[in-house]
């Protein structure tokens, strides 16, 4: 069996994964900055992530998943002045707002949630060992400053020179020895939260929070730091940067999940085509969602259309369309098992796409078997496709998505319509009136609903192309 292969952003190459400790995998994750309702592009590096998490977990390791929460920021204090509401609510707001939106779409809860907020100590602490090793400094403002020249590995993850970067636009450039050095700490403005130091009150810089929270739950040196590639730079740099001048092994891999893009661009409110969660989980259920988002290798570009998702839920439908029936033949659920095809994708680099066709094989498989009453590749097949569902987070028998949504009883209303008209198609066959039959037939066609006739009975099934 295949070993686990993983791409490296720092390398830019894939190799085997040889956790620092035996049977153990420790993964930070940089989580929201919570100061807005979540969109898909904010959730796809939570669903792709936890992706990589249930796979190592399922490899047989015991993982310790840290995703923290920035819960003081600039753009959570501009929010708050907008919604004239205090910054803590703003932020504790769209905190659950995330919470909601991760667990609609089966995202596990992370081992450790860490906020900004709750680690003041901690940064303050990393703060006073890096002035100690000189690659800080206090001018004497309240702000603190990393003296990025004095760091030989500054820009490695992005691999760009110093020289060609622009100042960082995070504090007043007055005092810094260099342009490029960046806030480790701000100065208390007024009217502004601020924590006590012994530089002055102030509020910590972004990068901060990271370096001190993943030494506090995962220690010097931990296995793989992910986020989205709008972080490699200037984030996950200064992360290194402050990790590794205090003396941190910091993280020894690093995973970058790529953006979903609409019309080519980045999603974000910036440019207006922001698709929250909340509105796209009234037309779509969590687990088709979830299924689209995940759908794709975690490093290529999703570029999302309405018609792309209708279309993969459709897909979906017809996976769960083969296990509910394979529950009526067999009596009884699916036991997961893991095919050596869809060990092989997941084991090169999670290769998505790949174990998906694996999916679509045992499918067809089992489809076909259903025809020929074949009972044992029924259940291989069934066995096979749940196993891998279980993994990408996609177990229609899952218990998270158990809970009735509005999605879910309209398509129970839908089902109860489409049974009635099955019932007078089939008291019209029985009298011979074969043209009403057909009539109800061609009806249920026109609007992308299929009739297949089988031992047990007509099923029904989306195909999506109907005139609507």
């Amino acid at each position: 069996m295949s070993s686990l292969a993983l791409y490296d952003t720092l390398t830019r190459t894939t190799s085997e994964f040889i956790p620092l400790k035996a049977g153990e995998v420790g993964i930070y994750l940089c989580g929201a900055t919570v100061q807005a309702p979540p969109h898909i592009g904010h959730v796809r590096s939570g669903v792709n992530f936890d992706i990589l998490r249930r796979w190592l977990t399922k490899s047989g390791y015991n993982v310790t998943f840290i995703r923290n929460v920035t819960d003081i920021d600039d753009k959570i204090l501009h929010k708050a002045v907008h919604e004239e509401s205090p910054w803590w609510a703003v932020a504790m707001k769209y905190e659950r707002a995330f919470t909601e939106a991760y667990a609609a779409l089966n995202v596990l809860p992370p081992t450790y949630e860490p906020r900004a907020t709750g680690h003041i100590t901690q940064m303050i602490e990393l703060m006073q060992t890096l002035i100690e090793k000189g690659a800080a400094y206090a001018p004497g403002n309240g702000d603190v400053y990393l003296e990025v020249r004095k760091l030989s590995s500054y820009l490695t993850l992005s691999r760009q020179k110093l020289d060609d970067l622009l100042p960082a636009a995070d504090a007043d450039e007055t005092f810094k020895k260099d342009p490029r050095d960046f806030a480790l700490w701000k100065a208390a403005k007024p009217g502004d939260p601020s924590w006590p130091t012994p530089w002055g009150p102030g509020r910590p810089g972004w990068h901060l929070e990271c370096s001190a929270m993943a030494h506090q739950y995962l220690g010097e040196a931990f296995d793989i730091h992910g986020g989205g590639l709008d972080l490699i730079f200037p984030h996950h740099e200064n992360e290194i940067a402050q990790s590794e001048a205090a003396g941190y092994g910091f993280a020894k891999r690093w995973l970058h999940n790529a953006w979903v893009t609409a019309s080519g661009e980045k999603m974000s409110k910036s440019i207006g085509n922001s698709l929250q969660v909340h509105e796209l989980l009234k037309s779509v259920r969590g687990i088709e969602l979830r299924w689209y988002l995940g759908s794709a290798h975690y490093r290529s570009m999703l570029e999302f259309s309405h018609e792309a998702l209708a279309e993969s839920a459709t897909g979906f439908r017809r996976i769960e369309g083969f296990l509910q029936r394979s529950v009526e033949i067999l009596g009884t659920e699916p036991v997961p098992t893991i095919s050596k095809a869809f060990t092989d994708a997941m084991n090169d680099d999670l290769a998505v796409p790949t174990a998906l066709a694996s999916i679509s094989e045992a499918l067809r498989a089992g489809n076909s078997a259903i025809t020929a009453g074949d009972i044992a590749t029924i259940k291989s097949s069934a066995d096979e496709i749940r196993g891998a569902l279980e993994v990408l987070g996609c177990d229609p028998f899952d218990e998270a998505f158990a809970s009735s949504t509005a999605v879910e009883d309209i398509g129970a209303a839908l089902d109860g319509v489409i049974q009635l008209a099955l019932v007078q198609r089939t008291a019209a066959r029985e009298r011979k009136d074969f043209a009403a039959s057909d009539q109800i037939r061609d009806g249920l066609a026109a609007l992308g609903i299929t009739i297949e006739d089988t031992a047990q009975g007509p099923r029904w099934s989306i195909t999506g192309n109907g005139s609507n």
